[in-house]
């Protein structure tokens, strides 16, 4: 789910000859099968069964850790791939969306926050697909900031929390509303002037 850092490389895989099939996308692919089981387990659940509450709440921080290994079994062996770059993000926000929508449709988070996380996100897709044959926007601080905090705030809304907790994790929430949009912003700004710096490279 992690944001940008501009590369004029055009998207091409980090070693040669390295095969789609491997433990890296694996684990992508296993985080993208999670989030319908994730789903199914949060609706049944609702506000009346807290075990299924824990049940969806344990898939969803799976998933979410599987995003910083595939990540870092994919730098470490060198195994880095366009469908890695591109499924590895498009995983994360169907995960991150999945859940924001189910709390949404079970009244624990106002739609509001869900409609601006998820009209951010969709529109970071976007940008990456329109300069995607111009370069690589790769993860940044802030976006990896901006992971950790959504995930955060998210389990905390899945948890069957009330009182000071449920204050906390208002509050968290909030954070990762601001840095969700600020990222985005910073996205933005990176992926125009990815695409100036490549038109202008032409011209000349």
């Amino acid at each position: 789910m992690g944001e940008p850092v501009t590369d004029h490389r055009p998207l091409s895989p980090a070693v040669p000859h390295v095969g789609v099939a491997n433990l890296a996308n694996a684990l992508t692919v296993a985080r993208l099968l999670m989030v319908p089981v994730f789903v199914a387990l949060l609706i049944a659940a609702g506000n009346e069964h807290p075990d299924l509450r824990l049940g969806a709440t344990g898939v969803f921080v799976v998933a979410s850790l599987t995003d910083r290994v595939d990540g870092e079994i994919a730098r470490r062996r060198s195994i880095v791939t366009d469908f890695g770059k591109i499924a590895d993000p498009i995983a994360d926000k169907a995960l991150v969306g999945a859940a924001l929508l189910g709390l949404s449709a079970i009244g624990n988070l106002p739609w509001w926050v869900t409609i601006v996380v998820l009209a951010r996100e969709l529109g970071v897709t976007a940008l990456r697909f329109w300069v995607i044959r111009r370069g690589v926007i790769a993860a940044s601080r802030g976006g990896k900031v901006k992971t950790v905090v959504q995930a955060i705030a998210i389990g905390l809304y899945l948890l069957p929390i009330h009182g000071a907790y449920g204050t906390l994790r208002w509050w968290l929430m909030a954070v990762a509303v601001v840095i969700t949009l600020a990222t985005g912003i910073d996205y933005l700004a990176r992926a125009l002037r990815l695409r100036r710096a490549t038109v202008g490279h032409r011209a000349r």
